[in-house]
């Protein structure tokens, strides 16, 4: 099978290529446009295979998206190619307009129109966010697949109108499509402006610990790897017109992971002269329009399809410092370069 993957060398998207290469035996063509958040790096380990090539393109390119999606004539498509970062849709939102809303539409285009009379089997995954659906109060239940659409950030409204192009090109053209909707995802290779990075390389370097507002918003986390593994099997084997809700079954606050991060660096690291880096936290000015809840429901992920999240919280958040910890190599030039830990998204 020949499987085509947008975004994969940034976070998610190169997990997805490395399981791919190293789980199956289908053929992966890696489409990137290379932005600062995407590293060669992150498939090194697999960009020998002889089942594995890559082509630098802006899915905003109609043309070049429209060729290689000809030239390789995919059988399976995961779309992960996004900008994804709130607080930068904030500052600017025009890039995410741009390239998750009509960067997905020139790559639906380009499978409508390769699909005309080919025979077979095909899918094409479009891998979501629930911030698409808003958010969630204390004592309310997870989303699922009915939660009806509520974004409210940038990031999000541009996620959902992506959402809502693809179930469109599926009605309308007759694309067989696909939707995930996951939770926040963390582990290797993260770029360092995510929450879990960020904390744990100014941890490292006992730099002062933001954490917005009173540290009481929620998330569900989900190892990235676990994701990944979702993502192929409902790619190859999720029912055309569905979507699947993937999430890790780990609640958390963010002040309780910054908490759980000082603790394992204390560990490894042990305390500095001046105690634990617990002490290092600080409280800053809220992001605007921060959701106070997110909790993902995948029963139906994994009744249909025998997905279940295998890395619990504890253990992915330790595999993940660990990995921070022995590859300085990968994250300092990010630090020394293209991202300083610079607060953003206070407009």
């Amino acid at each position: 099978m020949r499987i085509l993957v947008t975004g994969g060398c940034g976070f998610i998207g190169s997990a997805v290529v490395r399981h791919l290469i190293d789980a199956t035996d289908h053929e992966v063509l890696n489409v990137d446009k290379m932005t600062y958040a995407a590293t060669e790096e992150s498939v090194a380990d697999v960009a020998a295979s002889d089942r594995y090539t890559f082509a630098k393109i802006d899915i905003c390119d109609g043309p070049a998206v429209e060729q290689v999606v000809r030239d390789f004539d995919p059988d399976r498509v995961i779309h992960l190619a996004a900008e994804s970062h709130v607080d930068r849709s904030i500052d600017g939102p025009e890039a995410f307009l741009s390239t998750n809303v009509l960067g997905t539409m020139h790559l639906l285009q380009a499978v409508r129109h390769t699909m005309d009379g080919r025979d077979g089997d095909f899918r094409f995954l479009h891998v979501s966010t629930d911030e698409v659906f808003g958010a969630l109060q204390p004592n309310d239940p997870p989303f699922t697949e009915s939660t009806p659409y509520s974004p409210r950030s940038p990031y999000s409204a541009s996620k959902a109108s992506a959402d809502h192009l693809v179930r469109a090109w599926g009605e309308t053209y007759g694309v067989p499509t696909l939707i995930t909707n996951c939770s926040n995802n963390y582990g290797p290779f993260h770029f360092p402006e995510k929450l879990i990075p960020l904390v744990t390389l100014k941890a490292i370097a006992q730099e002062p610990l933001p954490v917005y507002g009173t540290g009481e918003n929620v998330r569900d986390w989900l190892f990235v790897e676990d994701h990944a593994a979702a993502l192929a099997t409902v790619a190859i084997s999720g029912e055309e017109g569905e979507t699947y809700l993937v999430g890790g079954n780990a609640e958390r606050t963010n002040l309780e992971v910054v908490e759980a991060i000082c603790d394992l660096l204390d560990d490894r690291l042990g305390e500095s002269p001046l105690g634990p880096r617990r002490r290092l936290i600080e409280f800053v000015t809220d992001r605007p329009g921060h959701d106070l809840r997110y909790a993902i429901n995948s029963s139906k992920l994994q009744r249909e399809l025998h997905w279940r999240p295998t890395v619990t919280f504890e253990q992915g958040l330790a595999q993940t410092v660990d990995w921070y910890l022995e590859n300085e190599s990968w994250w300092r030039p990010i630090q020394d370069g293209t991202y300083r830990g610079a607060r953003l998204g206070l407009r």
